[in-house]
Parts: structure tokens; C-alpha cells; sequence
């Protein structure tokens, strides 16, 4: 309880600074990975247990046995963006674990034409150059039990790097908090995002802006902001694994998506905006999984201004044979939404199987 009341009381002052701040940055961190977990539409903050509990719960990596390690890659927007995730995490003795993971999402090969015509007037394609624009979130993870049986947490320390090509650059630092509970079967989950209010601040190329102010009458006049705050986002969830006939499992998962800001979401305030998520997974004698989610509800703007309800529905499938674990995820069918993924890959290896 003594644990309880120092997070609420920690976090409450945050909240209470998102209701008056209106930036927000690195959305890439929003994208989720592993395609298990995407698979049951991100409802997997309470029974995250292995590598990738670094990204969705750091309570979960306690679970871990030896040392695990996972890629996932995906293309998004036919090819022109790429996401690319990598982790590793080990224990370090019976109470305790580590993570650490890297997470780039990058739009490569972008014309840069801002100097394709000279002062005198003439086009020289010579002058074309490529750049890219990437997102890179380096993280750090620690997880420990607490004294009370079945119950742990977990910390992550974020450093974020921006760059868009050599125009402009950021850095930025954050913190994440996660809380996981099980009794009699049930399990809890906690995890607060950016509790500290993630903050970028921005450099900028005075030369390279001055090539693209002025390009167009009235427009790119100003050099833009340096800073942007990543508001708290809270992520609660219960789950229950029912057993049948030995080899039979069925997971279930429901999570609650809170966010400190007015948008969207099925519910929302000009305090906090809500959003439920449910994920559920079939096994088969723990190798063949089949897994379903629903979630990212949005009262969605029309052009008519009406607001119908949307939604986005995920399927996934996995397989698990001697340490290696292949999943893969379908989301977004019939789009139902305008969701940043469609098919997911993602590989996790027990490296107790190679001694």
C-alpha cells in the first residue's frame, strides 16, 4: 500500500501539468512492438512476461528464466517508412532482471532539392542530395519483486534521438513506471508512460533553415519551436489464463488506455481521454497460438462533421518450438481504422539454447 500511495503521489502533479501543456512528440514510441502483442491489440500491459516486457510492462522481465532477445520489423506507407525493434534481457538473480532495447522508426532516401536551383536561376540536378528522417528511442530497463508475494515492478529510462537529415536534431530523456500483481490466478497490470513529461529540445541548422525560408510567399517564415513535452499516459490491465484439458489455454486480457489530453478516443475530457482494449490468445500444448484483439476506438470526424464510431481489429498467429518464437500479426482489417501497420514479424530466441 506504503508503494501505491508514493506513485500516486508522484504522479499526480504530473497529470496535473499535462492539463495545460498542448505539445506532444515522438508518437513513433505509440507504434507498440512484439506481434504477439500486437496480435491482441496492445491488451498485454498485466501478463507481459518475457523480453519484450521492456517495451510494455518492465514489471514483466522478473519472469524471465535466461537470457532472451527479440527483433520485429515492419514497413509502413508501401515501403517509404521502417520500423525496426531489437531487445535484450537477462536475469540478474532470483528477484531481479535487466533490459535493454533500441527502436528506430526511419523514412530513408528523401530528396533534398532545397538547393536544386542555383542563384542564378539555373536547375542543376547535381544538387540533389538524399537525407533521412529517423526516430531512435534507446531504453533501459530494471525490474525487481517486492516483498509482497506477486507483486513487482519495474523501471525504464529512455533516451530519445531525433534527426532530420542535417537540418534539425533532438534529444530527449524519459521515464516509465510499470506494477504487476498476481493472485489466485488473476493478474494485474500498471504501466505509466513518460511520468517525468518526456521533454525534447530541438537544434537547428541556422544555413540549411535560411535554404527553405522564403521558398514560398508567406510560408516557413519562422524558425520552429526547440521544445516538446511527451505527455503521461497510464495503462492498466487485468488478465486470467483458463487451462482445458491439459493442452488447451485461453488468455484474456482487458486494458484501459487513459491519456492526459482531449482527443478521440471513445471517451474523452478536456482531462483525460479513455480507451479500452481486449486481447485474447489460443494455445495448443504451448506451440501453436492463435490470438485476436480489438481496440483503438475513435469517434471519428467526417466530413459531413459527423463522428461514427471506429474501431481496429487485430488477428495474430505464433508458433514456439526448442527456445525460438515466431509470431506474426494482421491488423487493421477491413480498414476499420487508419492504423500505421498491417502485417507484423517478430522473432524471440531463448539463448539458453545454445549452451
Amino acid at each position: 500500500m506504503r508503494l501505491i500511495q508514493l506513485v500516486l503521489f508522484f504522479l499526480t502533479p504530473l497529470f496535473l501539468m499535462a492539463q495545460t501543456s498542448r505539445s506532444y512528440s515522438n508518437e513513433f514510441l505509440n507504434i507498440g512492438v512484439d506481434a504477439a502483442a500486437l496480435g491482441m491489440s496492445n491488451a498485454v500491459v498485466a501478463s507481459s512476461a518475457d523480453v519484450n516486457s521492456g517495451y510494455w510492462n518492465p514489471a514483466g522481465l522478473v519472469h524471465i528464466e535466461d537470457n532472451e532477445f527479440a527483433l520485429m520489423h515492419s514497413s509502413y506507407f508501401a515501403n517509404i517508412a521502417n520500423y525496426n525493434y531489437i531487445a535484450y534481457a537477462r536475469p540478474l538473480d532470483e528477484q531481479s532482471a535487466i533490459g535493454l532495447s533500441l527502436i528506430r522508426f526511419g523514412v530513408d532516401d528523401i530528396l533534398d532539392t532545397t538547393r536544386l536551383i542555383d542563384q542564378q536561376g539555373v536547375v542543376n540536378y547535381d544538387r540533389i542530395n538524399l537525407f533521412s528522417a529517423a526516430d531512435y528511442a534507446l531504453t533501459f530497463s530494471y525490474a525487481r519483486k517486492l516483498p509482497l508475494k506477486g507483486l513487482n515492478y519495474g523501471v525504464n529510462a529512455k533516451v530519445i534521438r531525433r534527426i532530420i537529415g542535417d537540418f534539425a536534431s533532438s534529444w530527449g530523456f524519459g521515464l516509465d513506471l510499470g506494477l504487476q500483481f498476481e493472485t489466485n490466478g488473476w493478474q494485474f497490470g500498471l504501466m505509466a508512460r513518460d511520468i517525468t513529461t518526456t521533454f525534447n529540445a530541438w537544434a537547428f541548422d541556422e544555413d540549411r533553415l535560411k535554404d527553405i525560408q522564403n521558398a514560398i510567399p508567406g510560408e516557413n517564415q519562422e524558425e520552429p519551436a526547440t521544445t516538446e513535452l511527451t505527455l503521461p499516459k497510464l495503462q492498466l490491465g487485468i488478465s486470467k489464463l483458463f487451462t482445458f484439458n491439459y493442452d488447451y489455454t485461453l488468455r484474456t486480457e482487458v486494458d484501459l488506455i487513459a491519456r492526459f489530453e482531449e482527443n478521440n478516443d471513445l471517451i474523452s475530457t478536456s482531462f483525460v481521454s479513455l480507451n479500452p482494449a481486449l486481447g485474447l490468445e489460443f494455445s495448443y500444448t504451448d506451440l501453436v497460438f492463435l490470438r485476436a484483439g480489438i481496440g483503438n476506438f475513435q469517434n471519428e470526424l467526417q466530413i459531413d462533421n459527423s463522428t461514427p464510431l471506429t474501431f481496429q481489429p487485430n488477428f495474430g498467429l505464433g508458433f514456439k518450438y526448442n527456445g525460438f518464437h515466431l509470431d506474426y500479426a494482421f491488423t487493421d482489417i477491413g480498414d476499420q481504422s487508419a492504423a500505421l501497420y498491417s502485417n507484423v514479424f517478430s522473432l524471440k530466441i531463448d539463448l539458453s539454447i545454445f549452451r
